[in-house]
């Protein structure tokens, strides 16, 4: 019998990413590398370009440390017409200061889908990284509408938060070939995403952008359709699932650095389990 294809799929979520950030370097710290395919999207498409270039602590660094800072996060910098969380700001400091270590990852034979929303029809896209584009590929994947107020353009096309369209590509790493998949969600396995409560607001918020809208409106039936799969996977498919504990207190744009160690220390802890199990 022939071995079974692998994937590593990660989750995205914002600031949660600091619970996939302690996964992968667990992962790294144990050497645990061997997938033959990731695929991630948002922040996890970030927490996988280091853990594939083997940057242990590298992304630990960036959540607790520069994503904190207000020239990231800042709701009065969006009231005057600026970005509530700016990208450009985050990708040239860490760039300048912390970059991704380019060489090793193209290195790694491991290929890296990074998950993008094509703004023009709101479906998603599946970027192959290359050394070259990862860093605009990974902040497309990481522009989440209005909240960052521009498309980041990748061949041209406008690309924004691949959550919108796939937020946990497990059902892309099937249709690829793998059979044992390995997910890393941000919130626990039990959450289910509801829709929007106030659409007619979110349609006017995003009317330059119909597509885009209408894929946001649907996001929560993607999302809970991926973790169906994920609880029902096909006969010829194995799905082991890494989630944050009950306690885990990290939402999208926390910035509290005791919460964020704690997340972290709960994703290694999180993935020195399952290394246990498997």
């Amino acid at each position: 019998m022939s071995r079974r294809q692998t994937a590593l799929v990660v989750e995205g979520g914002a600031m949660r990413g600091i619970f996939a950030a302690g996964v992968l370097d667990a992962f790294l710290a144990k050497g645990r590398t061997a997938f033959d395919h990731c695929i991630g999207v948002s922040a996890g498409a970030v927490n996988l370009a280091a853990f594939l270039a083997g940057q242990q602590g590298r992304n630990h660094n960036v959540i607790t440390d520069y994503s904190c800072r207000p020239e990231f996060i800042n709701l009065a910098k969006f009231l005057r017409g600026g970005h509530w969380l700016d990208l450009d700001w985050l990708w040239a400091i860490t760039i300048r200061e912390c970059r991704l270590d380019l060489a090793r990852f193209a290195a790694n034979p491991v290929p890296l889908t990074v998950v993008t929303t094509r703004v023009a029809d709101g479906q998603a896209a599946y970027l192959k990284a290359n050394a070259a584009e990862l860093e605009q590929q990974i902040k497309a994947s990481c522009s989440v509408p209005l909240v960052y107020r521009d498309f980041v353009r990748i061949d041209g096309e406008a690309m924004t938060d691949g959550g919108v369209a796939d937020s946990i590509p497990v059902r892309h790493a099937y249709e690829q070939g793998a059979r044992d998949i390995t997910v890393v969600l941000s919130r626990p396995l039990g959450y289910r995403k509801r829709a929007p409560r106030l659409p007619a607001l979110h349609r006017y918020l995003l009317r330059e952008t119909p597509a885009l809208a209408r894929a946001s409106l649907s996001r929560h039936q993607s999302y809970n359709d991926a973790i169906d799969f994920i609880r029902q996977p096909p006969a010829d498919c194995r799905i082991r699932v890494i989630v944050p504990p009950a306690g885990f207190r990290v939402g999208r744009m926390t910035t509290d650095r005791g919460r964020l160690e704690q997340g972290y220390q709960m994703g290694w802890q999180a993935a020195l389990d399952y290394l246990g199990s498997v």
